[in-house]
């Protein structure tokens, strides 16, 4: 297992955007549909925009039509860890990255019947497309 990535608020702020600071280590969402990363087939991965390690294969990928960029699953089992969420008055399960803990999104369990059943809902602003990867 790796050793947890840990940076200051400081440090984080001086790394990140202010909109990528505030949802990826203040637990914040991007707007519905402002965000990049419409689905292409081009190959390529995913990677977090604070620790860069890889969460996402672009092959999983596919149009929910929420605003958001929406997984089937992730990379694999220690690419991300998933936590209860009840913010907001909903009971919900928080996406965060496995190796620093940043805020990723929301995975719900209406994603495609045909593959996993499970929709990672996850902010453009906390990803960074690799491709060819």
């Amino acid at each position: 297992m790796r050793k947890k990535i840990v940076k200051s608020d400081a440090e984080w702020q001086a790394q990140l955007t202010p909109e990528q600071y505030r949802v990826t280590r203040q637990q914040g969402t991007e707007r519905p549909f402002s965000g990049d990363y419409q689905v292409t087939g081009e190959h390529g991965i995913y990677h977090c925009v604070c620790c860069n390690a890889p969460l996402f294969e672009n092959e999983h990928k596919f149009e929910a039509g929420c605003g958001w960029p929406s997984f089937d699953r992730p990379l694999g089992k220690a690419a991300v860890e998933e936590r209860p969420d009840d913010s907001h008055g909903m009971q919900r399960t928080e996406v965060v990255c496995a190796h620093c803990d940043a805020h990723l999104g929301h995975v719900f369990p209406d994603g495609p019947p045909h593959t996993t059943g499970l929709r990672y809902c996850i902010n453009s602003v906390s990803i960074a497309f690799h491709p060819g990867e």
